[in-house]
């Protein structure tokens, strides 16, 4: 992860996108990256589907995750994207649970500058400068943005109380269980 406490913004030569959510998201981005960064720049895909989305050139580099199987699958993975050099890395940041694992380990091993990519095909940098717009998305995410925010953190702080309940009358039980044979 290049360029996340100084905010640089690198020339877009070449652009990695991990395909990790729904392929209409991916297939809506791509106008507005062209349309941002010229048709110059080459895109290439890590994606866990067979084919590629629609509106990527054929000249695209396809790299499907099942593909590289296995610790050595993967580090020779990580070795062949670091050696292509990209200058932006792109994570789909949808609600889908789909190579979680492989987006982050990606945005830590390549290094490029990262934006995420939200499920309306929107994206922003992750960077020190745009820490508000990440974490807003963190706390949308995790559900504590909003109305949901008390109620989830009324189930923290209730769950130690629950649990010693449930625990002490669990053991009452059993102790008079014990006492009546």
């Amino acid at each position: 992860m290049r360029y996340f406490v100084t905010g640089h913004q690198p020339s877009a030569t070449s652009i990695l996108l991990v395909e990790s959510g729904s392929r209409g998201i991916i297939e809506r981005v791509i106008p507005g990256l062209r349309q941002s960064w010229g048709k110059e720049a080459s895109v290439d895909l890590v994606t866990c589907y067979a084919t590629l989305p629609a509106g990527f050139p054929a000249a695209t580099r396809l790299y499907r995750v099942a593909d590289y199987r296995g610790p050595e699958g993967r580090g020779e993975l990580y070795r062949e994207l670091a050696a292509n050099r990209y200058s932006h890395l792109g994570l789909v940041c949808s609600a889908e649970p789909l190579m979680t694992k492989w987006k982050w380990m990606l945005a830590v091993r390549i290094p490029a500058k990262v934006f995420l990519i939200n499920e309306n095909a929107d994206y922003f940098w992750l960077d020190r400068m745009h820490f508000a717009a990440a974490w807003g998305f963190v706390m949308l995410r995790t559900g504590l943005a909003g109305a949901g925010a008390v109620r989830i953190l009324a189930r923290v702080f209730s769950f130690p109380f629950t649990l010693l309940y449930l625990l002490l009358y669990a053991g009452a039980v059993h102790a008079r269980r014990a006492l009546r044979g």
